[in-house]
């Protein structure tokens, strides 16, 4: 598992398929300062790689660092990477990404809202809920990924590792401790919190769906006889879903974004250079994504634009010579399964027309070498199609680059085997925060024991009172100490609690951070370790990077991070 914390433009700069070499690439731009690194030695398992020396050529527009480097240079925090897997850049013959929130990295500040009016708009006009929705607002920072939202009873939870609920909401009102103890502690058999009755809350598409059915459930509660008669806390999230779907059916968001793309997805001037890395070092490139061939078109122009485009001129598909293989409309996760029927279609690029793709190429595992195919655009198919496209014989063979846990990485990496990455941009502003709380870290650390010591010499002194043989002035002695001991403990407990809450507070003002619940990996962390086969990568479009060849793979490195790292199996 790798892990950067800056958007997908970096890119990856590999050397050809013979020397294992890896080459990290970093966009210049405002929100990416040049940085980069390697590291050399040897040991596996559980570690982050600091990138503290690297050899620096510099653009106007990019930068490229190498292994083995020049000049050793410090970095900042935010341009290393993590990694728990060790991964051979020599086996790999393919990169391939997904499009949305991959390359393409959207700004919720206008995307997300973009959805949420959207929503709101079909829930008023087409389910029948009060105008009044239409006066409602926004707040983009407010939801996190990781969140399973409870349909019965209309609340939202942060759970750690083990499924226990640490923090809960029902709308907007914080859960006190016996109310989720009632709702989510005293059952017989443990919930599994999956569907129907929950829904996670793991992509960045999910997090204004989530807004909204917060405010719904206050709405609901304050004026219940404002809402479609008969709605319920399930009903209302299932309103919320269809609504969100009739947003992406009629075309309402791409037509929107297709208008001013600029306005919706953050411009990053490295993903070309990155692609032209990859290509230069022997490998072949794909694209696989849900959109269809319309928006897709818009989206990669955009991003590809300032390379591709001639002056004045329109949508053009220059982007396509960066890519040896485009599928689009997908369907993922279902795309992953070599028995999925769906037809596979070419795609005509001017005019969008689909044609009836007869691949005639052989078998992945023939021994005959095929030529790529003349079209280089498909809609549809199932992961073999691409396969005997690609002329791939190994599964292990190809890296694919996503950031939907489950659409993108969990079916890639089981069903296939695939090398995966996934994108989680959260990541960035995580880990740096979490590097500058370090005194904090220490402080709670040290509260933490003080209140266990207290609790050991409380536990001894009952013991004594209980079994020991003492006189009255000695009981009555302990029985003083006992309450003054008590009084410490709660003093103490009082401490730790309110520094760990502002400490997580400083992460997000409502959930805390993102890859903790407490002191235990949050659910979401345990997904993205246990799910992951090769990396994580923050954002790919300001800072992307390759898993690490055998050179690399053995560096000998430490953890900045270990109160938070993925993978560590030590405490924090």
């Amino acid at each position: 598992m790798l892990l950067s914390r800056r958007p997908l433009a970096a890119a990856l700069h590999l050397a050809p398929l013979s020397p294992p070499l890896l080459l990290f690439f970093a966009s210049a731009s405002s929100s990416c300062s040049p940085a980069a690194a390697s590291a050399s030695g040897g040991s596996r398992g559980c570690s982050a790689v600091r990138m503290d020396s690297g050899a620096v050529e510099t653009a106007s527009t990019w930068a490229v660092w190498s292994t083995p480097s020049a000049e050793p240079r410090s970095i900042s925090i935010g341009k290393e990477i993590f990694c728990n897997r060790s991964l051979n850049m020599r086996n790999i013959t393919a990169v391939g990404f997904d499009m949305d929130y991959t390359l393409a990295q959207y700004k919720p500040e206008t995307f997300e809202s973009l959805a949420y009016y959207g929503t709101i708009e079909k829930l008023v006009k087409d389910l029948n809920y009060p105008e009044e929705l239409l006066t409602w607002e926004f707040d983009w920072k407010y939801m996190v990924r990781g969140l399973v939202l409870d349909k019965k009873r209309g609340n939202i939870l942060k759970m750690d590792r083990h499924k226990y609920v640490k923090v809960a909401y029902h709308g907007f009102r914080e859960l006190s401790k016996e109310e989720k103890v009632a709702a989510y502690g005293s059952t017989l058999i443990r919930d599994s919190f999956d569907e129907p009755d929950y829904a996670l809350i793991d992509t960045l598409f999910s997090l204004g769906e989530a807004y909204l059915f917060a405010q719904l459930v206050d709405f609901m509660d304050s004026n219940p006889g404002k809402v479609p008669a008969g709605t319920d806390y399930p009903l209302m999230y299932k309103d919320v879903r269809s609504a969100v779907d009739l947003c992406h059916r009629d075309g309402t968001l791409k037509r929107m974004v297709a208008k001013d793309p600029g306005r919706y997805i953050n411009e990053d001037l490295a993903i070309v250079p990155m692609l032209e890395m990859i290509k230069k070092s022997g490998r072949s490139t794909f694209l696989v994504t849900n959109s269809l061939w319309d928006y897709t078109n818009v989206v990669m122009n955009y991003l590809c634009g300032p390379y591709t485009s001639d002056a004045g001129s329109g949508l053009n598909h220059k982007w396509l010579q960066y890519f040896d293989i485009v599928i689009t409309g997908s369907s993922k996760p279902s795309f992953f399964h070599d028995d999925n029927r769906a037809g596979l279609f070419e795609v005509e690029p001017d005019s969008g027309k689909l044609l009836n793709a007869d691949i005639q190429i052989g078998s992945p595992r023939s021994s005959r070498q095929h030529a790529m195919p003349v079209h280089k655009v498909y809609q549809g198919g199932n992961v073999g199609h691409l396969h005997r496209l690609l002329s791939i014989a190994s599964s292990s063979q190809i890296l694919y680059v996503g950031d939907h846990i489950y659409g993108d990485i969990l079916r890639s990496k089981k069903v296939l085997g695939w090398r995966t990455m996934l994108v989680i941009p959260e990541l960035e502003h995580e880990v740096k925060l979490l590097s500058e709380s370090k005194s904090t870290r220490k402080e709670l650390r040290h509260l933490r024991m003080e209140r266990d010591s207290i609790e050991d010499r409380i536990h001894h002194l009952e013991w004594s009172l209980k079994f020991d043989d003492l006189t009255e002035n000695q009981k009555e002695k302990l029985f003083s100490e006992h309450v003054n001991l008590l009084q410490q403990r709660e003093h103490a407990r009082r401490l730790h609690q309110e520094a760990q809450r502002q400490h997580h507070q400083k992460f997000h003002k409502v959930w805390g951070q993102l890859m903790k619940t407490g002191y235990q990996n949050s659910r979401f962390a345990h997904q993205v370790s246990r799910g992951l086969r090769a990396c994580i990568a923050a954002r790919l479009q300001t800072s992307v990077c390759i898993p690490p060849t055998s050179t690399i793979a053995r560096a000998k490195i430490t953890c900045p991070m270990s109160s938070m790292c993925l993978s560590c199996r030590s405490s924090p």
